[in-house]
C-alpha cells in the first residue's frame, strides 16, 4: 500500500523558496502569479494490508520525524495498489 505526505508551511510561516520563485516567475514574464508556497511531498510503501494500521503508522511517522508540526501542516493520503 502506498501512502502519499504532502507536507507544507503554515499560514503565517515566511517561505522565502516560494519568494524567490515568485520573483522569478515574475522576471520571466509570468505577471499574473501573485503568490507560491512551496511544499514537499514523501511517498511511502507499506507491506500491510489494513489501511486502519497504515494510516495509524503514518501518522506517527509525521507527528515523531517527517513534520514539524510547529511550523508545517501535512495531509496522509493512501493509494491503493
Amino acid at each position: 500500500m502506498k501512502v502519499i505526505v504532502n507536507v507544507s508551511l503554515k499560514e503565517g510561516v515566511l517561505d522565502p523558496e516560494g519568494q524567490a520563485i515568485r520573483s522569478s516567475l515574475n522576471n520571466l514574464g509570468f505577471e499574473h502569479c501573485s503568490d507560491v508556497k512551496t511544499g514537499k511531498q514523501i511517498i511511502l510503501n507499506f507491506n500491510q494490508n489494513s489501511e486502519a494500521e497504515v494510516l495509524t503508522q503514518a501518522k506517527r511517522m509525521c507527528e515523531e520525524l517527517l513534520v514539524n508540526t510547529v511550523i508545517e501542516n501535512y495531509e496522509i493520503s493512501i493509494l491503493k495498489d
